[in-house]
């Protein structure tokens, strides 16, 4: 690896003074606009990472891994309560993903800094996390492309779910469009099920976006209508949204309610039911609903939620293992892309008894994916 930039390259390179470059990362409001971005356009162009520490400035070692990723907190999930199960309830997609991180990066010797919604905030935070560590696993659509480029000249960066966006970094992701693909199929076939809706978020979360490819292809497969759209997009999936969502789609005078409510997440799936319960509505009796991620509320909501079981601290412990393997070069600079397998689990939501699991669905699944939690 060549060697790294310094704040003096960056000084030069911009026209200011040393002190100036160090403010801009440290107190970036002291700064003109023009300025700061004149410090930061160098900064970028030379690939420098401000070092976080005297640790960090003197052997480039931090002990010390990443995280970053946006801020899926949803008030609805958190109960309030102090017992173990109620604190097992309110944790979500991401903080499954840091408990498999941690566990991973002790073993390793490594501590986790852990950086939640960084998207839309200033530059310099990221650069400044990124200073703080010696390697970086980083949620899709976390962080800017550009800043990642950046990172990446001086870290191994490992990218979290979503497509693949830049190819010469590690990518590990869940087979989202497998799993709702054979969900749907399911609902279909083994429930004889035909009127579906599906429940998306924005646009811009592509794991989402995948779930819903899975549920075109099982619809398309069925001889069933193809929507180009899900039947509904809501602006957060959180809980409040699912419930707002089933009371709209049981409200449209269209050719009746539906028979299934597919959710793009467990948090949308559980607010729905909760939703359905007020109105009257039978959950699997009137409408089936099913959910995805496998948190630890689809198994505690009643009835317990059909869902799709991510992998999800697996993928935390693999980020960690990929950064390690690299930070010791036991890795090639072959980058690498992971597919993990997904594990369909059917409850009482859809129509099925507690806890039927079906087999893993993903293109490397050769056998039974062994539960995160239990299953009910």
């Amino acid at each position: 690896m060549s060697t790294a930039p310094t704040v003096y390259d960056v000084a030069e390179r911009s026209g200011v003074s040393i002190a100036t470059v160090s403010r801009v990362y440290r107190n970036p409001d002291s700064v003109r606009a023009q300025t700061r971005e004149r410090v930061l356009a160098a900064a970028r162009e030379l690939g420098y990472v401000p070092s976080g520490n005297a640790r960090g400035l003197a052997s480039r070692s931090t002990g010390v891994l990443g995280l970053c990723f946006p801020d899926y907190a949803d008030p609805d999930t958190d109960t309030g309560a102090d017992d173990e199960t109620d604190d097992n309830a309110a944790m979500l997609y991401s903080d499954q993903i840091i408990r498999g991180m941690e566990r991973a990066a002790r073993r390793h010797g490594y501590a986790l800094l852990i950086a939640a919604s960084l998207k839309g905030g200033p530059e310099s935070l990221v650069a400044k996390v990124a200073g703080r560590v010696d390697g970086f696993a980083v949620l899709a659509r976390t962080v800017p492309t550009e800043d990642l480029e950046v990172i990446s000249r001086r870290l191994p960066v490992v990218m979290l779910a979503g497509p693949r966006e830049i190819d010469h970094l590690d990518h590990i992701e869940a087979a989202n469009s497998d799993g709702q693909r054979q969900l749907t199929h399911h609902l279909i076939e083994d429930h004889g099920l035909r009127r579906l809706t599906f429940i998306a978020g924005e646009r811009d979360s592509p794991d989402a976006e995948a779930r819903f490819r899975g549920y075109q292809e099982a619809c398309r497969s069925a001889g069933l209508p193809v929507a180009e759209e899900p039947d509904l997009r809501v602006p957060m999936m959180t809980q409040a949204e699912g419930a707002r969502a089933a009371g709209v789609l049981l409200d449209r005078d269209s050719a009746g309610p539906p028979q299934a409510m597919l959710f793009a997440n467990d948090q949308m799936a559980a607010g729905a039911l909760h939703a359905l319960e007020r109105r009257g509505v039978r959950v699997p009796g009137d409408v089936a609903v099913t959910g995805f991620d496998g948190i630890p509320l689809s198994r505690l909501v009643r009835p317990a939620l059909t869902t799709v079981r991510q992998p999800m601290r697996r993928m935390g412990e693999e980020a960690v293992e990929r950064l390690v393997r690299r930070l010791t070069g036991a890795d090639s600079d072959e980058p690498m892309s992971l597919m993990l397998p997904v594990t369909p689990v059917h409850r009482e939501s859809c129509g099925c008894g507690p806890a039927e699991v079906s087999g893993p669905a993903g293109p490397d699944s050769p056998g039974r994916e062994s539960p995160e939690t239990p299953a009910g």
